[in-house]
């Protein structure tokens, strides 16, 4: 092999390798995003209780309009607070849970593909632990399994850590790639209960975020973008 070839070679190796670094460090796009930023209403007689509540729109993101973030339980003796998020103010709590009770995030994917989803997710001592995550794209009439797993507890005897409104601790996050979600006018993810908890048993949620990454086929043709440009210099 010629030293100009070799040359040539090379240059192809580092340019797919730097043009894959390059998109992989660059962060990907927040559809819609929750991360609790107002406390919900509290004292005597103000605290939300029924069977749903709403946190209503992201609060970041390209899709904003039209999305929600809510709970439902069949209990309408459910009661709903805001405590310390995970590394952050606030989260979204409630209690009375029931199996098939659930969190529920509501957006638009339009336009956007590779979608993945991340949320941070926590549970008293009596609280449910067993959950799936679910999705729809027809409006709610019929729901998909994306992922099975489990809520660990925060705080108390046995638990990996205590949710804090200035420590992230990552062990509480989940991140999962949804197959099926790709440009969407509404998309509905469930946090569905596998289990009842105990009347008093909570389980808070916290920075629901669905966002757009690339896939591995997008980042080879960066790369090979990136050496055209280089040898056409």
């Amino acid at each position: 092999m010629s030293l100009r070839n070799l040359s040539v070679r090379s240059l192809s190796v580092a340019a797919l390798v730097a043009g894959a670094a390059l998109t992989s460090s660059a962060s990907a796009t927040i559809i819609a995003g929750w991360s609790i930023t107002t406390a919900f209403p509290t004292g005597t007689g103000n605290v939300p209780t029924g069977q749903t509540y709403s946190v209503g729109a992201a609060d970041q993101g390209v899709q904003t309009a039209g999305s929600e973030l809510s709970s439902f339980h069949t209990n309408p003796a459910a009661t709903y607070t805001s405590p310390a998020g995970n590394g952050s103010q606030f989260a979204f709590s409630s209690n009375n849970w029931g199996i098939g009770d659930y969190y529920e995030a509501r957006l638009s994917t339009l336009g956007y593909s590779d979608i993945q989803i991340s949320w941070d997710q926590a549970r008293s001592s009596t609280g449910p632990a067993a959950f799936e995550l679910v999705m729809s794209t027809d409006g709610g009439t019929t729901f998909n399994l994306v992922t099975e797993y489990t809520v660990l507890q925060s705080g108390g005897g046995g638990a990996p850590g205590t949710w804090s409104t200035t420590t992230y601790n990552p062990l509480y996050t989940t991140t999962v790639a949804v197959a099926g979600a790709n440009d969407q006018s509404l998309v509905i993810f469930r946090f569905r209960s596998l289990v009842a908890g105990a009347a008093t048993g909570s389980n808070r949620i916290d920075n629901v975020v669905v966002s757009s990454i690339p896939t591995p086929g997008a980042l080879a043709l960066l790369g090979v973008a990136g050496l055209a440009a280089r040898r056409r210099r």
